[in-house]
This record gives structure tokens, C-alpha cells and sequence, in this order.
């Protein structure tokens, strides 16, 4: 590839001015290359969200009530299927590390692509602060050498697995792989413990109030219903996450899309179990407020015990995923010149340093506030943005590209597409009805990327970076059209 002096920048539509670097800006930014087949993706995928399953979406009990957080997940549940299968041909056409900044740049330009890499940063760099908080709730019931929740626990966990990612990809999803597998099991033995408490009782055990429509069904009203939504989307947040692995995936074009739907399959599963038999073995209302629901469900058994084990196992899964995924996304960024070029350069082991411990402190520093429901409603609001601006940029490249190389190909186009894209700004909406505070919030901080974006970053794009260099081509295309 032919170097340039980043001296002399080319001008783009939308304001933007790029310049290419020199092959060894590139070579100090390179991830390892073909680690991961079909499988591990979809063990990725389904580690992402597996802490969902035992902590967190209990909370949208509070909130709708068994039947109002049942109508949201069969809502959420059709809107993650349409979005997975969208997100397949997205992959399939455009494989690199930046998912969905690298969809939304081809078909929405790079302020389009930026606002979508942001809000997935702000969801990745969120999540792990709140399951961190989940970790500490299930050490201290444990009883581990009496250790209590606390701050070092927050810092014990951050340290551990940035450490284990700063060592390299393939170890690191190899050991994602186990302990998803652990945590999975763990599922099928808090089932068949659960099948034994479950009374239908428990169901609909919170007493009706007098918002419309409430029933015992639904004691907080039609509005419970999409009050729940945001902690619906807690049994499937961040599975989105895996065509972040392309450039470290062998024959991606064919895996990223396989992985994907194999974990959405998987999920559904665990979200149809985790909630009916949770709810009914330990009664909608003491579950509404439980750290760790899964374990309380089962009362003082012994297999309680056994799930609090596991369920550490869970919430470890998606923390050291989701790890993994937020320094892609910002090394995907910062290689592209959007944010500090010093982020992406990676270490003698192909992982990129800086991507993983700069978010990592910001997350550590959010664990303290020991807010889990909170930060889980913030992760929530940058995921569904993120949804939002994904399916638009299906459904633009559908429109304007239909020649465009697409090795898998969603079913039902733009129409399922359309849906996922209809429920996800429901669920952004939602996010202000749980906790204004919280999406306001993220709100702002979005703001100030854009900002950052608008002011600087866009007078220094990289032009021969992966991400870019798919966007240029189909410039070039439409051109020649």
C-alpha cells in the first residue's frame, strides 16, 4: 500500500479529512489472525450474556411484575433474533474488528459509523462495572474466608483478566470457552433443583396496584410491561459483540455468521428457563430485589450452594468477555484515527495494551459506586442506540448497495430488519423511564464524544486502516456507478 505524508490530508464528504500512514503505523496495530472457528464464536456470543441469566434482569420483576417482564422478553427476545440474523449478513459482507462502527461507517458515513462504535463503547465499558458489582454480591453470600463485597474485590477481578487478555487472544477465548461451559451447566442444575420448588403461585405473588390494566398478571399495568423492557434485555445485551472477532477468526465471512445464531439459539433457551422457573421456585417478589436470584430461589439447599459456585462462574464469563470486546471496538476506533491513535497499538502478543486497561480503570472507577441496577439501565442506553443505528445501516445497504457481496443473507430482509430496528427505539426509550439520571448520563457523555469527534478527530482519519479502507471501496464503487 502505497505511503503518503499524513501532511497532506484528502478531503471527504460530511467534513471529514483523511491521510494514510505508513506500514509500520499498521504493523504496531495488528491482531493476531485466525484463532477462532464457529464454535468459539458462538461460546463468545453465549459468554457475553450468560451473566445476564443469573443476576440483573430480576430486577425488571420491581418493574412490570412476572407478566410484565414476560410480554417484554418475548418482545426483546423477537427483536435480538431479527437483529442477530441482520447482524449475520452485516458481518458476512463487511468482516473486520470494528462490528458494528465498521457496518455503520459504509452505510451512514463516519459520523454515522463514530455515534454507533460510542454508543457500543459506552454499553461494553459500562457492563463489565455492573456485573463486577453482581461478582462481589455472590462472593460475599459464599462466605468465602468471610470476605465481604467490597471495592478490592472490583480491583481483584479488572486486574485478573485484563492480565489474562494482555497474554493473547488465543489463550484468552480458550479460557472464555471453559468457563462458559461451566456456567452453562450450572443453568441445567439450577433447573432441574428449580423443578422441585416451582409453585404457580409465586408467579404472580406481588399484590396488584391501581395502574391501568393491572392484574395479579400484571400488577403494575401496561406500563410495567415496557418499564420492564430494559431488564429483558439483560438475557441477550452484548451478544452483538461477536462480529467484533472477525479479524481474528478464521474464514469469517462463513464463522462470524454461524456464531452468531448459534449463541441467539442457545440464549433462548436459557431466557425461557431462567425466568419462569426462577420466578416460580422463589416467588416474583422476593426475587425482584435478590443479588443473586438464582441461589435465593432455591432456598437453604445444597444445590443452592452449588449454583452459587457455578453462577460465579457465569458472571466471570460475561466480565472477561466483554473485557475482550470493548478493546476491540476502541482499538478498532483508535486505529482509524476517530479516537487517540496511542490506543491501538498492541503488545508482542498481538493484544492491544492501552485499548484494555484505559476503559478498564473507567469501569472500576464506575463499580464503586455499587450501583448494579443503575449501571445495568446505562449499558442498557448505549446498547439499544447501538441497535438502532445497526439496522439502519442494514437496511441503507440493502437499499443502495444490492450488488454488494453478501455470503449470508438475512431472511426477510429490510422487514426483519425493520422490526429490530421499531423495538430497539422502544427499549431507548424505556431506558428513561427506568432511571432518567442514568440515560441522561450517557446521554452527555455521548454528546462529548461527538464533540471530541466534531472539534478534532475528524481532521485526522486514517485512511488505509481495515475499517476505512471498506468504506473507500464502496465510494470508489458507487463512482465508477
Amino acid at each position: 500500500m502505497a505511503t503518503e505524508d499524513p501532511g497532506h490530508p484528502h478531503h471527504l464528504a460530511g467534513g471529514v479529512d483523511t491521510h494514510s500512514e505508513s506500514q509500520s503505523y499498521l504493523a504496531k496495530r495488528q491482531l493476531a489472525g485466525g484463532s477462532a472457528g464457529w464454535l468459539l464464536l458462538a461460546g463468545l456470543g453465549v459468554s457475553y450474556v450468560i451473566s445476564g441469566d443469573y443476576s440483573g434482569w430480576n430486577f425488571g420483576l420491581g418493574e412490570g411484575g412476572f407478566g410484565g417482564l414476560a410480554i417484554a422478553a418475548v418482545v426483546i427476545a423477537a427483536m435480538y433474533l431479527c437483529l442477530v440474523l441482520g447482524m449475520a449478513e452485516l458481518s458476512s459482507a463487511l468482516p473486520a474488528a470494528g462490528g458494528g462502527y465498521t457496518f455503520a461507517r459504509r452505510a451512514l458515513g463516519p459520523w454515522g459509523g463514530f455515534a454507533t462504535g460510542t454508543a457500543i463503547l459506552i454499553e461494553y465499558s459500562i457492563a463489565p462495572a455492573a456485573i463486577a458489582t453482581f461478582i462481589g454480591a455472590y462472593v460475599e453470600s459464599l462466605n468465602l474466608f468471610g470476605i465481604v463485597d467490597g471495592w478490592w474485590i472490583y480491583l481483584a477481578v479488572y486486574a485478573i483478566f485484563i492480565g489474562i487478555h494482555l497474554s493473547g487472544v488465543g489463550e484468552a477465548l480458550k479460557v472464555m470457552f471453559v468457563i462458559t461451559a461451566i456456567a452453562l451447566v450450572g443453568l441445567v442444575v439450577f433447573a432441574i433443583a428449580a423443578i422441585g420448588h416451582f409453585d404457580a403461585g409465586n408467579l404472580t405473588d406481588i399484590a396488584a396496584t391501581d395502574a391501568a390494566g393491572s392484574s395479579s398478571f400484571l400488577p403494575f399495568g401496561y406500563l410495567g410491561i415496557w418499564s420492564a423492557i430494559p431488564f429483558a434485555i439483560w438475557f441477550f445485551l452484548a451478544i452483538e459483540g461477536v462480529p467484533l472477532a472477525a479479524e481474528e477468526t478464521a474464514n469469517p465471512e462463513r464463522n462470524v455468521p454461524r456464531g452468531i445464531i448459534a449463541a441467539i439459539g442457545v440464549l433462548l433457551v436459557t431466557c425461557v428457563t431462567v425466568l419462569v422457573l426462577t420466578t416460580g421456585a422463589g416467588g416474583a417478589g422476593p426475587m425482584s430485589e435478590s443479588g443473586n436470584p438464582l441461589v435465593e430461589a432455591l432456598g437453604d439447599s445444597g444445590m443452592a450452594k452449588v449454583v452459587n459456585y457455578i453462577g460465579l462462574a457465569g458472571l466471570i464469563a460475561s466480565f472477561f468477555s466483554i473485557i475482550y470486546a470493548y478493546s476491540r471496538q476502541l482499538f478498532a476506533l483508535s486505529r482509524a484515527g476517530y479516537l487517540p491513535p496511542v490506543l491501538s497499538v498492541t503488545n508482542r502478543r498481538k493484544a492491544p495494551t492501552l485499548a484494555l486497561i484505559v476503559p478498564g480503570i473507567i469501569g472500576f472507577l464506575l463499580s464503586l459506586t455499587g450501583e448494579g441496577d443503575l449501571l445495568l439501565n446505562m449499558a442498557v442506553f448505549g446498547a439499544a442506540s447501538s441497535y438502532v443505528l445497526i439496522m439502519v445501516s442494514h437496511i441503507v445497504l440493502r437499499r443502495r448497495e444490492p450488488d454488494m457481496k453478501r455470503p449470508y443473507r438475512t431472511p426477510g430482509g429490510v422487514v426483519t430488519t425493520g422490526f429490530a430496528l421499531v423495538i430497539a427505539v422502544i427499549a431507548v426509550i424505556a431506558t428513561f423511564l427506568v432511571d432518567v439520571v442514568a440515560a441522561l448520563c450517557c446521554l452527555g457523555v455521548f454528546a462529548l464524544f461527538m464533540l471530541y469527534f466534531a472539534v478534532y478527530s475528524r481532521h485526522r482519519l486514517v485512511a488505509n486502516s481495515p475499517d476505512e479502507e471498506f468504506a473507500a471501496l464502496a465510494q470508489a464503487e458507487e463512482d465508477l456507478r
